[in-house]
């Protein structure tokens, strides 16, 4: 499963008129390469209300994967995020299409950053604005946990770059360091997870941000079991700038008569 949250959470930055570049990240090795699947999630509060559900599915096509996080919320509202990648001796980030729309966010969103391309589109207000965009190699939007899994846990720290995409795009970076070791259970056996905090750097801009958001985003966790066989177990995070703090987390299938 890859990362979505601080792709969601920074598309409310595009005020901004510039950001700091807090230094140029390297191309991630493919050590445990994505295959086809389908998993199912769901989306919760911190205090454990059901808000949502949804379906990961992942796609291999030769060496690119295509991975669609697509989440329904109970209110009618959905976040559909679409990551297009390729599997070589590093991971390659190819495009990035997200779409954001219903009552549970403050306004909708349609954003597609297009490496192949060099073009990234945004549209506000019905009106879509196309602008061409020069990105470097270490661009990966919507793709922090697939890298978690292909990164040496215990290293101090990993960046990555990720483009803001509006009419006047923008290259920021995510740190993503270990934080510690959480438990558990499947089945009620005990099990231990890798707690990674993904921290966004606005650098010397964090001053002029916090006053139009009100405080700096808050650090993203994302926990996966990590070893020979990684795995993702949950993130949590806003979806939106000074949104609440959503848990989406694998789920099993439920069998029997469902009540309305």
């Amino acid at each position: 499963m890859r990362d979505s949250w601080p792709m969601r959470c920074l598309l409310v930055l595009m005020c901004v008129g510039a950001f700091a570049d807090s230094g140029r990240a390297e191309p991630i090795k493919v050590l445990h390469p994505q295959g086809s699947a389908h998993g199912f999630v769901e989306v919760t509060t911190l205090e454990g209300k059901r808000i949502g559900v949804g379906d990961l599915l992942q796609r291999l096509h030769g060496s690119v994967v295509t991975s669609r996080l697509l989440l329904h919320f109970f209110d009618g509202s959905v976040d559909d995020e679409t990551t297009v990648y390729a599997e070589r001796d590093t991971f390659q980030f190819i495009s990035d299409h997200h779409i954001q729309r219903g009552p549970s966010f403050p306004q909708s969103v349609d954003t597609m950053v297009d490496a192949k391309r060099g073009v990234v589109s945004s549209t506000d207000a019905g009106k879509t604005t196309q602008v061409h965009f020069k990105m470097p190699p270490d661009v990966y939007n919507g793709m922090a946990s697939t890298l978690l899994m292909n990164v040496d846990p215990e290293a101090a720290e990993t960046k990555i770059a990720i483009v803001v995409p509006s009419a006047k795009p923008r290259l920021i970076h995510l740190s993503m360091k270990k934080g510690g070791d959480v438990p558990f259970s499947i089945g009620g056996t005990p099990r231990q997870a890798t707690d990674f905090v993904v921290h966004v750097e606005l650098g010397g801009v964090a001053g002029v941000v916090a006053p139009l958001i009100g405080k700096e985003p808050a650090d993203y966790h994302v926990w996966l079991v990590t070893g020979a066989d990684p795995a993702f177990i949950r993130e949590e995070g806003a979806l939106y700038v000074g949104g609440p703090i959503w848990r989406v987390q694998q789920v099993s299938a439920g069998f029997g008569t469902i009540k309305q």
